[in-house]
């Protein structure tokens, strides 16, 4: 139905699903790690209105990629979609937050000359300091928080700040996600899976499980799984009339 943040050139045979997911999915935002990958990955997934390509720059490997800063900055005017991008404070990577910090910053100045971009963002173990770049650099763009980790209290300054929220199954596996779900506003939510780096039972989810959080969000919104899948559609919708660019 709707995948809204995963990594379709990552799978192993991504050119095979690519007429299955498009078939499968009324629409697939496919986040990249490097601008390099997104010049690439746009080439190849061309011809497929339904699935869409970010650019981005994955703050997990900022370090490694750093000499492609100008092309990334270079290349936002060019698509509606910017991710992956954000800030990871995991132990593993903490020696780059400040690198990864001053991308963010660049990228969200660089996106508001413009406006009306849809931003995938990555906020691991780093919400606080996100939230807090967003609402010093953002204005006219959607952040779209991916795997939203943060505290209620995070997620109500979130919303403030005008943020959407993507939501795969494996985060509301736990009761964590499941509580943050049901105080967040249901007309901000979208399906997402972050594959292929999740599985649910030793099997990796493929763009069309995204939708599999309807069987939870039945129980917490109260609805029909029929109602749930017009909510998802409608918040798509939304969030791409926002921008008429795309």
């Amino acid at each position: 139905m709707i995948d809204f943040h995963c990594h379709l050139d990552l799978y192993q045979n991504s050119q095979d699903l690519l007429p299955i997911v498009s078939k499968r999915n009324i629409f697939t935002l496919v986040v990249t790690t490097s601008p390099r990958a997104w010049q690439m990955t746009s080439k190849i997934f061309a011809g497929y209105d339904n699935i869409k390509v970010a650019v981005g720059l994955h703050p997990e490997i900022v370090a490694n990629k750093i000499n492609e800063r100008a092309l990334l900055l270079s290349s936002i005017s060019n698509t509606s979609f910017i991710g992956e991008i954000g800030i990871d404070g995991s132990l593993k990577y903490h020696d780059t937050i400040p690198l990864q910090e001053a991308l963010f910053i660049d990228t969200l100045i660089e996106c508001q000359k413009y406006g009306g971009k849809i931003l995938s963002i990555h906020s691991r173990n780093a919400v606080s300091r996100v939230l807090g770049l967003i609402e010093k650099y953002n204005k006219d763009n959607i952040p779209v928080l991916h795997w939203f980790s943060g505290t209620l209290k995070e997620a109500k300054y979130a919303c403030d700040l005008g943020c959407w929220f993507s939501v795969g199954p494996v985060m509301i596996n736990g009761l964590k996600g499941r509580t943050l779900l049901k105080e967040l506003p249901i007309n901000i939510i979208l399906p997402e899976t972050d594959g292929p780096f999740t599985t649910v039972r030793s099997q990796i989810l493929m763009p069309w499980d995204a939708i599999n959080i309807a069987d939870t969000l039945v129980d917490i919104w109260g609805m029909t799984k029929e109602s749930v899948y017009i909510q998802l559609q409608n918040n798509l919708m939304t969030l791409l009339n926002l921008n008429q660019n795309i």
